[in-house]
């Protein structure tokens, strides 16, 4: 039996533990919250290391991507350098690899995405990925990066803008704080209204929402009118709270297991442990075959 357990900066209300089989071989996965304390978080990992098959890092990434450029979020590298032994993901791999997969999914096998779709992300370099994807299969994406991480109204339409906004802004931030940059702990559990009543509107004007569910909870308003939320986790209770905000249609672009859905970092994590190779030498092939085997596919839930 393999054990995967992800340590997240996140709520641990949020704590899960499911069981399940996967290519033949029965996995314990658990999500251990630690309330946004950063030392409690590096004490588990540490605790963790050598006794578990594979470590997810969660509530934080490590890594940030804009095209080709890679940023290294120094909260995030001192977390998994707690790990010596055991193999340890932020599931950035799969962001660049099932994430973009799902949208392209998305246009081919439904019709929740037709050209032209007015998105909304409200992250871009969390999810590369996925928001190159959009650009590529001609949606009208907003990238709201330094609208609901920096508080700055300044709508980003372009890859290449993009791009460059993070090249100028991001060798800095990475060394914020990363509670300064993103909801850890109890934030999770509340909306910020300040911004809802300054930012809803870019809500409104979109038919897919889309990025790291936190983030988009965090800044949704309680009145949309049916718009397709693409994440990541979540939970049943998540779920209601997008049925009561008039989301119409939820996609989650891991799978469900026992009831709810997993982040990234802990799947990346299990994939990781199926290839049974150091992690600097699994390459996005890799993933790509792996995942056609496991033909993980989106959930696709109607809510309103």
């Amino acid at each position: 039996m393999k054990k995967v357990v992800s340590v997240s900066l996140g709520s641990a209300r949020r704590d899960h533990e499911v069981t399940v089989e996967l290519l033949g071989q029965t996995f314990v996965i658990a999500r251990r919250g630690t309330d946004g304390d950063f030392d409690r978080a590096c004490q588990m990992l540490r605790e963790l290391d050598g006794q578990v098959d594979a470590i997810g890092l969660g509530g934080i990434d490590v890594y940030l991507r804009a095209g080709e450029d890679c940023y290294t979020v120094q909260d995030g590298l001192r977390l998994m350098q707690q790990v010596r032994q055991t193999p340890v993901v932020d599931g950035s791999g799969l962001k660049n690899t099932l994430e973009r997969q799902v949208v392209y999914y998305l246009r081919e096998k439904t019709s929740l995405l037709p050209p032209g779709s007015r998105v909304l992300m409200v992250s871009a370099v969390d999810r590369f990925g996925m928001a190159e994807a959009f650009s590529q299969l001609s949606c009208d994406v907003t990238y709201g990066d330094l609208i609901f991480t920096a508080g700055i109204p300044y709508p980003i339409k372009a890859m290449d803008e993009l791009r460059e906004i993070a090249r100028k802004t991001l060798p800095e931030m990475c060394k914020l704080p990363f509670h300064m940059l993103y909801p850890t702990g109890k934030k999770q559990e509340v909306q910020d209204e300040v911004k809802i009543s300054k930012f809803g509107h870019y809500y409104h004007q979109a038919q897919v929402i889309a990025g790291d569910f936190h983030l988009v909870r965090r800044y949704m308003p309680h009145d949309l009118q049916g718009p397709t939320v693409i994440t990541n986790t979540t939970t049943r209770e998540d779920v209601e709270f997008l049925r009561r905000c008039g989301v119409g249609t939820l996609v989650t672009t891991t799978p469900e297991f026992q009831g709810r859905s997993f982040g990234t970092n802990v799947l990346e994590a299990v994939l990781v442990v199926l290839l049974n190779k150091p992690v600097e030498q699994i390459i996005e092939q890799d993933y790509l075959d792996l995942l056609k085997r496991l033909d993980f596919q989106p959930r696709v839930l109607e809510l309103n």
